[in-house]
């Protein structure tokens, strides 16, 4: 085998394991990017639910104080009388 027959083979086989290693990086690293994206959308999804439960409660908690205490509105306190 002459010298040239043989770098051309050492450059092929260095380009061909580059090439499969850089791939396989590339893979990862995408798999670890969509496994983020999961994880932020589980997050949100939580504090979406966290913000609906509290929005829920604070409707509630209206609702009772309306049972028991008088509201008026903007237009109405304008009305009132002076103290």
């Amino acid at each position: 085998m002459s010298a040239a027959s043989k770098i051309t083979l050492a450059v092929t086989s260095l380009s061909a394991i580059a090439i499969v290693f850089s791939v396989h990086y590339g893979q990862k690293a995408e798999r670890a990017a969509m496994h983020a994206g999961v994880i932020r959308d589980m997050e949100q999804q939580r504090l979406r639910k966290e913000r609906q439960l509290d929005f829920d409660m604070q409707r509630a908690l209206e609702q009772e104080y309306r049972k028991v205490q008088t509201v008026r509105h903007g237009a109405d306190i304008d009305d009132a009388p002076s103290t």
